[in-house]
């Protein structure tokens, strides 16, 4: 969208916040830089040489999963009075910008405004739509929903949980042609608006639309409404917030059942275990030892773990779709881990640190990946931290937007994303540390992993 003149002044108080917060942090740099070297050695001997405790100490009970089960055991889906303010939400944008409707079929956006994901209804070349346009009653904007079914799946369909007022359904039969009948829908609507569909709609259905609608400009959704997945309600954060503490728990009891010699393939079995003991769903996970870990998103090659071997998990599944997303990287208390690798854990460590600091609202998102990017170039890593520094989390595990370079986008409260530095050496080592974050009332930036700790505290505590 092109801005006007009033946004170009807020634009330019914008770039003036976002270059102090950078040179604030900036500024700081070159005093971690002071210490940070004898701070390193000064841990790892502690860690390698004074100390006893054992890693099941630090997790949640060695008795195997105990207490996984029970830490989201309160928590709640989102509850219809809020799926019904999404609607109106989206029905006031769409009013408010002469649009005619909204379409989006099963996944995260027909989740978030009509309790319909993929999950409850499988894609397949038959459409299942949703559409929300707006009416006037009594000069109050009224959102209205409307399915789209295959007639011979209109029971299931009429069988799904979806929130509004007065839902209809409206079915088509095998020999009709979906589209004609989705805009037959509308046709109380004047339909001189565009109309708005999920930007990850399958091109298919945008074309079969657009066919029976020339005169209407059929759209991906602008902004305005894409924004509001983006900033989370406090009830998206409660369960962000219980899925992740709740992963991170399970990468902390895996680490204490682990021993040298264990292979990765064990370690994914063992992480899927504990992460069904805690109640996820989708669940996901990779297990990376030693030079594995120095692609990303390496599928690892089943190799023993070996005293010299970093661990890399990165996982994370769903809890009433909310997605979690955690990596450690990490030691047992039998590891021997050589001074260098070490160092790079804790230059990787401070990198997530600052740019924690610097994810404030009204920060731009590249100004925060760039703070994370400058320390690690400084530290003589450059080139090996070779992708984004994070990407927003919610219904989706990588959603909009994202931290990362070449973007002008900026923080607002609500965002929720990842923050993931690290050190790819291909043959030699692969170190990432990731916490997930969202901006709270106040406009700084709260792990959601706080509750249980937060970030690493160090390679051998996760």
């Amino acid at each position: 969208m092109k801005p006007d003149s009033h946004v170009d002044t807020s634009v330019s108080g914008k770039e003036t916040t976002q270059t102090f917060v950078t040179f604030k942090v900036t500024r700081s740099l070159s005093k971690w830089r002071f210490f940070f070297s004898f701070a390193i050695c000064a841990t790892i001997f502690y860690l390698q040489f004074l100390t006893n405790v054992s890693p099941e100490s630090y997790s949640v009970d060695y008795d195997r999963w105990t207490g996984l089960a029970s830490h989201c055991s309160d928590a709640q889906p989102i509850n219809g009075s809020e799926f019904r303010q999404r609607q109106e939400n989206l029905a006031k944008i769409l009013y408010d910008n002469g649009a005619s409707a909204y379409i989006a079929e099963p996944g995260a956006n027909a989740q978030y405004f009509g309790n319909i994901s993929e999950a409850t209804w499988h894609l397949s070349e038959r459409p299942l739509l949703l559409i929300i346009f707006p009416t006037l009653e009594e000069a109050n904007i009224v959102a209205k929903v409307t399915i789209i079914t295959p007639a011979f799946e209109e029971t299931r369909a009429r069988r799904l949980s979806v929130p509004g007022t007065d839902v209809s359904y409206v079915a088509w039969a095998e020999d009709e042609d979906p589209y004609t009948v989705a805009l037959h829908a509308l046709s109380a609507l004047e339909l001189e608006g565009p109309i708005y569909v999920d930007g990850m709609m399958r091109y298919f259905i945008v074309d079969g639309l657009q066919k029976v609608a020339p005169g209407v400009r059929v759209m991906s959704a602008p902004p305005e409404v894409t924004q509001l997945r983006e900033r989370k309600s406090q009830a998206e954060l409660d369960l962000l917030r219980c899925v992740n503490e709740v992963t991170l728990l399970c990468i902390r009891a895996v680490q204490a059942q682990m021993y040298i010699g264990i292979r990765e393939s064990q370690v994914l079995a063992m992480i899927d275990e504990a992460l069904a003991a805690a109640g996820l769903t989708e669940r996901w996970a990779l297990v990376l030892f030693g030079e594995n870990a120095a692609l990303p998103h390496g599928s690892g090659s089943d190799r023993a773990l070996g005293k010299a071997d970093f661990i890399l998990i990165d996982t994370g599944g769903l809890l009433f779709e909310y997605n979690s997303d955690v990596t450690r990287t990490f030691m047992l208390h039998d590891s021997s881990i050589p001074l260098e690798h070490t160092t790079i854990w804790y230059d990787v460590h401070t990198a997530q640190t600052l740019a924690h600091a610097a994810a404030q609202e009204g920060a731009n998102t590249s100004a925060v990946d760039k703070v994370a990017r400058d320390w690690l170039d400084g530290r003589g890593y450059k080139g090996y931290f070779t992708h984004r520094l994070g990407h927003g989390i919610g219904l989706e595990d990588h959603e909009a937007p994202y931290l990362r370079g070449g973007t002008d986008d900026t923080i607002q409260k609500g965002n929720a994303f990842s923050n993931e530095p690290g050190i790819y050496i291909e043959g030699k080592i692969g170190i990432r540390l990731e916490d997930c974050f969202y901006i709270d009332e106040g406009g700084n930036s709260v792990f959601l992993t706080k509750g249980v700790g937060g970030q690493a505290l160090s390679p051998l505590y996760p």
